[in-house]
């Protein structure tokens, strides 16, 4: 191997060691904008969202409606196959009041989709103000989407609390596993709307200096 391509290789290792030790430093800022806690959980808001994707979620958005956090639910993502109606106990003495307060979403297939979806939603039924209801380690990420695609929305975080996911999630290759990948697609998304902005931007300046 000839002392190019050794100073090469040792440049690229540098580089990527660097560019480790960046991401490294990230996910540990990121879990600490994990929240440990529900705040302002008896303030009102026009509507409940709910995001599938995790246990707990749904009844945790249902409970919030029976307890007239807000006038209406909203759940994004649920699969065609879901029947909400199944997810409310026979025995719950407000459940048609409840059950027709329940809007559902079923395009989203991811949270970008989940945003899209909220937001086109909220328009349509003059929502200004949200309950936000999501996994603790996925509400920076959902946070992030959701006040992209709705920034005139008001938006109250309500993380639900999955038991196999643990705080010190350090300690625990699952959640330190599953903390990275939220993470990177926190970065990714991150960027993606960086670049959009961006080219928002471009675009709008380009129209503003056209000649007319």
């Amino acid at each position: 191997m000839t002392v190019h391509k050794t100073n090469k290789l040792r440049a690229a290792f540098v580089v990527l060691s660097f560019l480790a030790l960046l991401w490294a430093m990230g996910l540990v800022s990121y879990a600490q904008q994990v929240p440990e806690s529900v705040i302002n959980e008896k303030k009102k808001t026009d509507a409940i969202v709910v995001l599938t994707g995790g246990s707990g979620r749904i009844d945790a958005g249902v409970n919030l409606l029976a307890k007239g956090r807000a006038a209406r639910l909203f759940i994004s993502g649920v699969a065609p196959s879901v029947n909400i109606a199944a997810l409310i106990a026979t025995d719950e003495p407000d459940r048609n009041a409840l059950l027709a307060n329940i809007s559902t979403g079923t395009e989203a297939e991811d949270t970008p989709g989940n945003a899209v979806e909220t937001a086109k939603w909220a328009t349509n039924n003059d929502v200004n103000s949200i309950r936000l209801v999501t996994a603790a380690y996925h509400m920076p990420r959902a946070l992030s989407e959701l006040q992209y695609a709705m920034p005139g929305v008001e938006i109250i975080a309500h993380p639900v609390f999955p038991e196999q996911v643990k705080a010190d999630w350090w300690r625990y290759p699952g959640t330190a596993s599953l903390l990275a990948r939220e993470y990177t697609k926190y970065l990714f998304s991150t960027m993606r709307m960086w670049l959009s902005v961006g080219a928002s931007s471009e675009e709008t300046h380009r129209n503003g200096a056209a000649p007319r």
